[in-house]
């Protein structure tokens, strides 16, 4: 870029970000200064040791238990293979798009989602507060995951299962009665593992071996990234990659079972019907969004210890792909043991009902098609007492999240031969699936703290400690007799909602403030090459009103359907749907409240600043911005004048690679007879 120096910017009557922007000669001063080395807060900033730490951080973080639980569940229920169409579809429009926005901002302006967003958009830099804030949240009750993870591996080393059959109560020398309504694994997991309590009103005492349980998933997650990504990144090693290794034993031993190839043809069925309903376009956009995890603020945070000139295209289409595929396999193995469960299900229901009425020395000698062959000429003669043992039947009743893992998989490796042994693998798989998601989630947190307040960068230790103290003892709410159903709550209520919110303004700061063109051109600088101009037009409609259109669809849902939460009634031994009481309907509107609400309150106080950006607090870190600058042949008005909402969009066309990044220099200047490029818009 020639060196010739501009006269300054005119100063503009709203004290707008156009004023702050430096001239050229600034410019020139700032690239000489940078090329010695910077003073700030960067120079020192960790970095990958290798890029195979990076990758798996990254798959460790958006590869996570909805993976195995929510995805399977969503093909069972929604058409199969047609679900897994819609699936892809909008991966590769809007999920691959916002993937590799969020990568190109978090690497190039190395900083966390605080100085992110405020270095793109001042008036929008409470998006960064936001995803902090969701961050916080979900850390709070994803780790109880991990401790009721840690709680049936414990139970794993003992033969019998202890869910495996119904205690016996000592005084009447009968089954008791809870578990002979219900099931063993229901019945271990909802009394002895939760003692759950009948309703969200009744909270109980502690459970004093979840609390312990939490107590030592916080101890891990805290000795894991005692160091930063240093000594979290030596973990990822082995959480990322053993869950591999569980999920392929499992698909090979699974295919060997009765009943595997009806589980993977119900899966793989497609009932392209589906695709005219909404509310599976919904659950596939919602998918896509948190599979990904987009909107943590964890994906910008990870990719902020890249070189700058690493190629973050390739990274996005590659975990991307990863991840999807991750879901696949995940969907086989799931498929497979829950057709073995159906099977036996439906056999044990066939023998149950045949014998009485033949004299059959083995009654599981008859054949499922046997059966169903006799009940068709002879079930309606007699009575309702016989009942048709169909797979399909046992097959379509879909189980998700908790119930999937800890009920209905629990069950199926009570079948197994060496069924200790598979159970232990399945649930360190959990555990290790949940800590190197945490550890992402951890990390969108703390970057962006330690990135923009210097007393906290200072500290990270320490910082690190006590976010993980103040995590367990406001984790001390789930381990309650009534837990399960704040888990749910937060679950459903404090992520969704204020996500979209979050990626909408995430993606309308960067096409239309920013500017999508001017984005790209500063990927381009960053790469080297420019990536296809497809995603501008992804990003400033596509990705925009897809995400606009799920926020609507959303709050709609929300508004006609009273939230409801799945409660256990002791009595019955059954679940039950109950509507959220009053104060818990207030808990969870403040949950979304609270953690939206700094979006609003960052552009008002900027609205009210004359569009300035945030006061910088003491012991903030003001994110270094307007380094390096594209020149435009054309001179900019001195009389212009600028409407609010537009300031961030007119300013300068100025990259936001920031200098004084240990991996990162300037580009040389032109060659002598090159010509200079207009790059205005």
């Amino acid at each position: 870029l020639p060196r010739h120096a501009r006269p300054p910017l005119p100063n503009d009557e709203d004290g707008s970000v156009l004023a702050e922007s430096r001239s050229d000669t600034a410019l020139v001063a700032a690239d000489e200064e940078g090329s010695a080395g910077a003073d700030g807060p960067e120079d020192d900033r960790p970095a990958w040791d290798s890029k195979l730490q990076y990758v798996l951080a990254q798959v460790g973080f958006s590869v996570g238990l909805g993976n195995v639980w929510r995805f399977p569940y969503l093909c069972h229920q929604n058409g199969g293979g047609a679900f897994m169409l819609l699936y892809v579809l909008l991966l590769l429009i809007i999920g691959v798009p916002l993937f590799f926005m969020e990568l190109a901002a978090g690497q190039s302006i190395r900083q966390g989602s605080i100085g992110v967003w405020k270095h793109i958009s001042p008036r929008l830099a409470g998006i960064g507060y936001s995803s902090c804030m969701v961050c916080f949240f979900v850390a709070l009750y994803y780790n109880v995951i991990i401790a009721w993870s840690l709680f049936y591996m414990g139970n794993s080393f003992q033969y019998p299962l202890p869910w495996e059959q119904c205690p016996v109560d000592m005084i009447s020398n009968q089954t008791v009665k809870e578990c002979a309504s219900s099931s063993p694994t229901s019945y271990f997991w909802f009394r002895k593992a939760l003692d759950i309590s009948d309703s969200i009103d009744q909270s109980g005492e502690f459970n004093p071996i979840m609390t312990g349980c939490l107590l030592a998933a916080w101890a891990l997650v805290c000795l894991a990234m005692i160091k930063g990504i240093k000594s979290s990144a030596k973990v990822m090693y082995f959480s990322s990659v053993f869950p591999y290794a569980v999920l392929i034993c499992f698909l090979i031993r699974g295919a060997m079972l009765d009943g595997a190839v009806e589980g993977i043809k119900y899966m793989f069925y497609p009932k392209l019907e589906i695709w005219g309903e909404v509310q599976v376009w919904r659950q596939a956009a919602t998918q896509v969004f948190f599979a990904l995890g987009l909107g943590y603020g964890s994906v910008i945070a990870y990719s902020s210890y890249n070189p700058v000139h690493n190629n973050c295209h390739r990274d996005a289409i590659m975990v991307s792909g990863i991840n999807f595929m991750t879901s696949v396999l995940a969907s086989l193995v799931v498929f497979v043991v829950l057709g073995f469960r159906a099977k036996n299900i439906a056999l044990d229901c066939s023998s149950e009902h045949w014998w009485p009425w033949f004299n059959i020395s083995d009654p599981k000698s008859v054949t499922l098609q046997d059966y169903r062959e006799w009940y068709s000429h002879y079930g309606t003669l007699l009575g309702s007492n016989i009942t048709d043992c169909d797979l399909e039947r046992e097959m379509s009743k879909g189980v998700e999240g908790t119930g999937l893992a800890f009920i209905a998989f629990t069950e199926a490796m009570a079948l197994f031969p060496a069924s200790p042994f598979w159970s232990t693998l399945f649930f360190l798989m959990l555990l290790n699936l949940g800590l190197s998601t945490m550890f992402g989630t951890m990390q969108g947190i703390l970057t962006p703290l330690m990135d923009n307040f210097r007393v906290l960068g200072r500290h990270k230790t320490m910082l690190t400690v006590c976010s993980c103290i103040l995590g367990f003892f406001i984790g001390l709410l789930f381990t309650q007799r009534s837990g399960n159903y704040f888990v749910t709550m937060f679950d459903d209520y404090s992520a969704t909602l204020p996500l979209i919110i979050v990626v909408v303004f995430e993606t309308f700061s960067v096409a239309w403030i920013y500017g999508a063109d001017r984005f790209l051109d500063d990927v381009e600088v960053m790469l080297h090459w420019r990536p296809p101009v497809i995603y501008c037009y992804l990003w400033k409609y596509v990705c925009l009103l897809g995400m606009v259109g799920l926020l609507a669809a959303s709050l709609l849902r929300m508004v006609f359907k009273r939230p409801t939460y799945t409660a256990w009634n002791h009595t019955t031994g059954s679940e039950t749907s109950l509507e959220y009481p009053g104060w818990a309907l207030v808990m969870l509107s403040m949950l979304i409240i609270v953690a939206s609400l700094p979006v609003p309150i960052g552009y008002l106080l900027s609205f009210l600043r004359g569009g300035r950006s945030l006061p910088v607090e003491e012991g903030e870190i003001e994110p270094p911005r307007e380094r390096y600058s594209k020149c435009n042949s054309a001179e900019p008005e001195p009389n212009n004048h600028h409407s609010p909402l537009d300031e961030d969009r007119n300013r300068p066309r100025s990259t936001f690679l920031p200098l004084g990044a240990e991996h990162y220099r300037l580009l040389p200047q032109q060659e002598e007879g090159e010509e200079e490029e207009d790059t205005g818009l």
